[in-house]
């Protein structure tokens, strides 16, 4: 996808872009610069709800013992 920027600085986000992350007028949004890429982030209305169940399935507690097993092998 494609966007040209007008001699205002306005671009136009993508409708399919719009509707998959539910971009609409009034939406805030973040602006990320790495010194190479520049993201766009929708800012939720509810930031807490967006991150409901956002890292299901990750074995979170699995993950954590097993980290701190090896933090306790490298302590010995």
């Amino acid at each position: 996808m494609e966007s040209v920027m007008t001699k205002k600085g306005q671009v136009v986000i993508p409708v399919s872009l719009r509707r998959r992350y539910g971009i609409t007028a009034g939406t805030r949004v973040v602006w990320l610069d790495s010194g190479s890429v520049i993201k766009l982030i929708p800012i939720p209305e509810d930031p807490v709800a967006a991150l409901r169940g956002c890292s299901k399935g990750e074995e979170l507690s699995a993950s954590l013992l097993r980290d701190r097993e090896e933090d306790r092998a490298r302590e010995n």
